[in-house]
């Protein structure tokens, strides 16, 4: 029998509405679940459970009530600790912040918490989202919910192991080199970057950088489109939020629920590296016999990828840029509590010239306008979503692919930040196992501004593949994690080495 921790998010929220599953109901099983699997992989870090049992129960009441019920109404709902929570601890892993409790939400959770998702707890991260890897010197290390002992990606980490194990089942993140991208691949669940602005960032720091988003995580497909429907808006705050004087823009209406999409009429792009992406060879076949499976679906899915000359320093640089102008006063004040990849952005963003930057930023726009031109032949590409089969969470980053030294610590993520860099949207769709037995995720990238198409793609690849065990969602062994040992009884768990 179907735990209610384990039903979809539509389902879920289908029951609640009939009144056939309570929103307390659906709360305990999450926290039962919690309780039981999270001692493994340590992926909801900070709860939250007594307020949200007194909103789970007032959700009960709406209900009984017979009010009309908001999109998200009785979900619990996980929050990377990057986004600010009122009264709850807010970390950004970082031991600068080890303690710091917000006194008000920031506004995508305030969003979320009137759409009538239920805030459960946070979810684990990196320091400040720093490294896919998720470690930091405050919660320690989060696990891969096929294998406890390896990596499972970041900086959204936390939210996909705890969304792959059914602690919740929606989660918040964040994506910039593939923050919820690789996650999602690693993990086996969803995992959507909408363009720069579809989502607002009302509270970044430098909001005029399109390379950081906030996304939708989930199990499936309409599962994302649902909880990206209450995240997009049209907020002020956030200058890439597009909006036109007295009309709203975006409309939950737009992505959920998913439209059908032909994918017959669909012209294909496929690439396993952008030609220039450090791929692993064990990625790059996996990506070879996945594909093998339903390139047929398609009107023509043919070898090509867009000119992403210059990528690499493009991302270097801008990035950068990002973590000086945000970190720069940690690092140069408290040096001796921040952790290693932050200190090494930001000692590479001092090493930069304005003229660095004027050529970055003029590269950029040079990658943009060739992805315009290649997009003009086909309709979305497809990719292997991350570089490489999961290690060990215990190295802090791949330092070498298929024997050859990588160029940084991040250049394992070429796959995702080729996307990040052009600023189209893209979403990680799981699709079964690698040769390792580890989950494998599907890259799906989409037009300017296409989400909708990307998510229609998507949900239609979700329906076909599901039904072959070579390609559908796989799922963890919630026993064997039961039973497993406590992940911070491992060597290494705390800290950064």
């Amino acid at each position: 029998m179907t735990e209610p921790c384990d039903l979809s998010a539509v389902e879920a929220r289908r029951l609640i509405g009939a009144k056939r599953l309570a929103p307390t109901e659906l709360l305990a099983s999450c926290i039962a679940r919690i309780g039981a699997v999270d001692h493994a992989v340590n992926a909801m870090v900070a709860r939250d459970f007594e307020r949200a049992r007194a909103t789970a129960r007032l959700a009960d009441d709406a209900v009984a009530h017979g009010d009309d019920l908001p999109p998200l109404h009785g979900l619990p709902i996980g929050i990377k600790d990057l986004l600010a929570t009122g009264g709850l601890r807010t970390t950004y892993g970082s031991a600068l912040f080890r303690d710091h409790v917000p006194a008000a939400d920031d506004p995508l959770a305030a969003r979320l918490r009137r759409a009538g998702g239920n805030i459960i707890g946070k979810t684990n991260t990196p320091e400040f989202g720093a490294g896919a890897n998720t470690r930091n010197a405050v919660y320690g290390a989060t696990g891969n919910p096929f294998d406890p002992e390896k990596s499972c990606a970041g900086s959204s980490g936390g939210a996909a192991v705890a969304l792959a194990t059914g602690m919740a089942p929606l989660c918040e993140g964040s994506d910039m080199g593939g923050s919820l991208r690789n996650p999602a691949a690693f993990c086996g669940i969803v995992g959507f970057r909408p363009t720069p602005g579809m989502v607002p960032a009302a509270a970044s720091e430098i909001g005029w950088s399109a390379l950081s988003v906030l996304g939708p995580m989930a199990r499936t497909v309409a599962d994302t489109c649902l909880l990206l429907g209450s995240m997009a808006s049209d907020d002020g705050y956030d200058p890439l939020a597009t909006t036109v004087h007295g009309r709203t823009v975006r409309r939950a209406g737009d992505v959920y629920p998913p439209q059908a999409v032909d994918l017959s009429r669909l012209r294909v792009a496929v690439t396993p590296d952008f030609g220039f992406a450090p791929t692993e060879r064990i990625v790059r076949d996996g990506f070879a016999e996945k594909l093998g499976l339903f390139r047929d679906v398609f009107a023509c899915a043919e070898a090509a990828s867009p000119d992403c000359s210059g990528a690499d320093e493009v991302f270097a640089v801008l990035r950068a840029v990002v973590f000086l102008g945000k970190h720069a006063q940690k690092v140069r004040d408290t040096p001796e509590r921040v952790g290693p990849n932050v200190r090494a952005n930001v000692a590479e963003g001092l090493r930069y010239s304005a003229a660095d930057v004027a050529r970055a930023m003029t590269e950029q726009t040079a990658i943009y306008r060739r992805w315009q031109t290649f997009f003009e032949r086909f309709d979305v590409i497809l990719t292997p979503s991350i570089t490489i089969s999961p290690r060990s969470w215990r190295e802090l980053y791949p330092a070498q692919i298929d024997g050859q030294p990588t160029g940084s610590y991040y250049q394992w993520l070429a796959l995702a930040y080729a996307v990040t860099v052009a600023g189209h949207p893209a979403v990680s769709l799981p699709v079964g196992l690698d040769r390792n037995g580890m989950p494998f995720g599907l890259q799906i990238v989409g037009p300017r501004g296409g989400d909708a198409l990307v998510l229609r793609v998507a949900a239609e690849l979700e329906a076909s593949l599901g039904v072959d065990a070579r390609t559908a969602r796989p799922v963890p062994d919630i026993a064997a994690l039961k039973a497993a040992p406590a992940i911070s009884s491992m060597e290494g768990f705390l800290g950064f080495d």
